[in-house]
């Protein structure tokens, strides 16, 4: 059986891979090993930029439905706020962080797929490929023991940390492993009013870090020591030990209780040099894992397929070159190396124990979110606004206005997000009658029929279907846009 499209992994990143080439009429399937979706919490937080590159398919507002809307983080030393970032600012139309167990992103987004008219195969098994530089011939082994052959023109492994997929393309996995022990609780919490933000304390014997996930469910983080005795995980915590921390951190009285989920992690930081291995591709946990301070894994690996998505569409649809694909690495790697970095400082201050260090690290955090700007800055740092493509081979060389090759354009209130719909097209924002009828002639595949309202009067730009720019010309310059498209087409790289 021939499909375009075999996605391995049908987890959060899996399921975003899949219905972003289900709406562009991508001939796929879809395959997990597990026998069904995960009861766990897991991954709990979705950001702005997740939620905007997911509002093109339409999933955003059932994921918002079903979410608690987090509106600050707040910073603590010793029980004594020093610094609180809010998200009512964002230029986003989803100014705050969405909580939202996973099992719950997972069974929306499985639901928003099955109404597309594609179902995830379960207990379906990768065992092996073959790369034949035509096409990539996948071995399968279903849940009675049969096997099946797929010859699929495009394979995904979205399979996670211990991916079948990388290990078979042997890329390295990069990294190591923490040997800090930590504790994670969802737990209902007696004693704590009812709060929308998130609350991050740094304590003289470690950090715990407090996130709602209703209006009296939290999720609880703390490190609870060093490793010595090699054991290979740490041992799964009690309600008990879960109280002690809380007893020892948590300003107040609070008394867990009534325990979702208990569990324990070492932090892990790895990531491949090219998610790209000719016909197959890595994305999220297969390609990058990071420490889970920030909330950014599983964002990063459903932007990865969004990144994807419509890339492969195109050359699926035959609209452009397959050299269009070689762009994902040098976009996407560039954003998990920068988290990788971000969260590993981010965990390294949260765990000093040096007095000193830790005294150092207060009254310099208490000063930089003192100034508004610096909120500003990891405001949209944490939102996943500031993520840009700054050196991709697909930007127009130069960038004459804001926002320049490589940003995320603005999305304005009342306008559809550029990428939305059934097909994955550009959007050309500027002024004048239309777009010029020879370039709607000849890119009529690529292109919004429409010219949109321009940023400011004096450009034009060229907006690609995730919404980041591709081209900042002067107003009225064609022959610019005429030229992007035809490197896109012909080379799939802008020159």
């Amino acid at each position: 059986m021939k499909t375009s499209a075999l996605i391995v992994g049908a987890g959060p990143v899996g399921l975003t891979l899949a219905i972003e080439l289900a709406r562009f009429g991508v001939p796929l399937r879809i395959v997990d090993k597990a026998s069904r979706r995960t009861d766990k919490s897991k991954a709990l937080v979705l950001w702005s930029r997740s939620l905007e590159l997911l509002e093109r398919s339409g999933v955003s507002r059932f994921l918002v439905d079903a979410g608690y809307k987090v509106e600050s983080v707040t910073i603590s030393a010793d029980k004594r706020p020093i610094g609180r970032l809010t998200m009512d600012g964002l230029p986003s139309a989803y100014r705050f962080a969405l909580m939202l167990p996973q099992s719950d992103t997972e069974r929306i987004l499985e639901e928003f797929l099955n109404g597309l008219g594609v179902r995830v195969e379960r207990e379906v098994e990768l065992l092996n490929f073959n790369d034949t530089g035509e096409n990539v011939d996948a071995k399968l082994r279903h849940a009675d023991g049969t096997e099946e052959g797929v010859e699929t023109s495009w394979l995904a492994g979205c399979d996670g940390a211990h991916s079948t997929v990388r290990h078979r393309l042997g890329k390295e996995f990069h990294g190591e492993t923490s040997l800090i022990d930590w504790l994670l609780a969802d737990v209902h919490l007696v004693g704590v009013p009812p709060t929308s933000g998130i609350d991050i304390g740094w304590h003289s014997d470690g950090v715990l870090a407090t996130f709602p996930i209703s209006e009296n469910r939290y999720r609880i983080v703390a490190d609870v020591g060093t490793a010595h005795d090699g054991s290979a995980h740490p041992p799964t915590p009690t309600l008990a030990d879960v109280q002690t921390v809380l007893d020892q951190r948590f300003p107040g009285g609070a008394r867990a209780t009534d325990a979702v989920w208990l569990s324990s992690f070492r932090i892990n930081e790895r990531k491949v040099a090219d998610y790209r291995g000719r016909r197959a591709f890595l994305a999220g946990d297969a390609a990058h894992v990071h420490s889970p301070m920030g909330g950014q894994g599983m964002n990063t690996g459903m932007q990865d397929a969004c990144n994807l998505a419509w890339k492969l569409a195109l050359v699926v649809h035959g609209r452009a070159s397959a050299d269009l694909l070689d762009s994902y690495t040098p976009e996407r790697s560039p954003v998990a190396e920068a988290v990788l970095k971000v969260t590993g400082r981010i965990t390294s201050l949260a765990t000093v124990k040096n007095k000193l260090g830790q005294a150092l690290r207060n009254h310099t955090a208490s000063l930089i979110l003192g100034m508004a700007p610096a909120r500003r800055f990891a405001s949209q740092l944490a939102g996943e606004l500031s993520i840009a493509y700054a050196h991709s081979p697909l930007n127009a060389r130069g960038g004459h206005f804001d926002p320049h090759p490589g940003e995320r354009a603005p999305i304005r209130p009342q306008e559809p997000p550029v990428g939305a719909g059934d097909a994955p097209r550009f959007a050309i924002f500027g002024q004048g009658e239309g777009i010029p009828a020879d370039l709607r002639s000849r890119f009529s595949g690529l292109l919004e029929p429409s010219l949109r309202e321009p940023f400011t009067p004096e450009g034009l730009w060229v907006v690609r279907p995730d919404g980041y720019t591709a081209l900042s010309a002067k107003s009225g310059d064609w022959p610019a846009v005429s030229t992007y498209f035809d490197n896109l087409i012909a080379k799939g790289r802008a020159l």
